[in-house]
């Protein structure tokens, strides 16, 4: 199958303004495209990418001052299958994890370790282990945060959701990566598109959206406590250790957002 994806952001800006623009397709995604998903500037403004720490394909504007559109529209080809699911995956000892890993098991910026390790033995500690483990950490995420785009934070961390139960997906993923992270689980924070294929509606208005990967056995595979289920139509964009490595957008200076449009339609 075959799904348009695109978005249109437009930003005022009241003198120019340095940007980093993390929006492109992941490279691993990037033999799906049936076109490059340009990232186009209006008004025009020279663009120059280049591949971040985490191999992300990233973009450097000055966005000239007064409004700015920064917008891109492509389709890919997709298996039209949904995550994968590997229920018998089991958890590395740590001795065993390879050396790439190991930097998604230390905190970060919204994931704090450190202040949830307590919490997240007592949880999980007697529990199982492996995908089964990671799942129950999604299960209780799910039912432990309430959702709603109005309790949106750009600093908001993982303990601080913990705490105070409410959030968006972002907020969903990192409190699971920090729990999973302190039970020895290697865990790495994923945005990009996802799609309503296979949802029954009412839907609701389109957005990037966030999950994760956790390593087991031998590979990285996909969770997603927001949703809390597989689903079909998902597409990376960038990864890190969470989502301050993979902004949408970075503003080295002012610049409010107007207009934000996002689409994932199936064709």
């Amino acid at each position: 199958m075959q799904i348009r994806v695109g978005y249109e952001l437009v930003y005022e800006c009241p003198q120019p303004t340095p940007m980093i623009v993390n929006l492109n397709v992941h490279y691993s995604r990037a033999g799906d495209l049936t076109r490059p998903d340009q990232l186009i500037v209006k008004p025009s403004v020279a663009v120059n990418a280049y591949r971040d720490t985490y191999g992300n394909w990233c973009n450097r504007i000055v966005a000239p001052a007064g409004r700015v559109t920064l917008t891109a529209d492509t389709t890919l080809n997709d298996s039209g299958l949904p995550d994968t699911q590997a229920p018998f995956a089991r958890q590395r000892a740590l001795e065993e994890l390879p050396a790439d890993t190991l930097e998604f098991l230390l905190g970060s910026r919204y994931c704090e370790t450190d202040l949830l390790f307590d919490v997240a033995w007592k949880l999980f500690g007697n529990g199982p282990t492996g995908w089964d483990r990671v799942q129950k950490i999604c299960d209780f995420v799910h039912h432990h945060i309430e959702f709603g785009y109005a309790h949106a934070s750009a600093t908001k961390t993982a303990l601080q959701v913990y705490n105070d139960p409410k959030g968006v997906c972002r907020d969903y993923a990192h409190l699971a990566i920090a729990l999973c992270r302190c039970m020895n689980i290697p865990a790495r924070y994923c945005t990009g598109y996802l799609s309503d294929i296979g949802i029954p509606p009412p839907y609701g208005e389109m957005d990037f959206a966030g999950w994760f990967e956790a390593y087991l056995e031998d590979g990285w595979y996909t969770f997603d406590p927001r949703n809390n289920q597989a689903r079909i139509g998902r597409i990376l964009i960038a990864r890190g250790r969470d989502a301050a490595d993979v902004a949408i957008t970075t503003s080295f200076g002012p610049a409010k957002l107007e207009q934000f449009k996002v689409w994932t339609d199936p064709l």
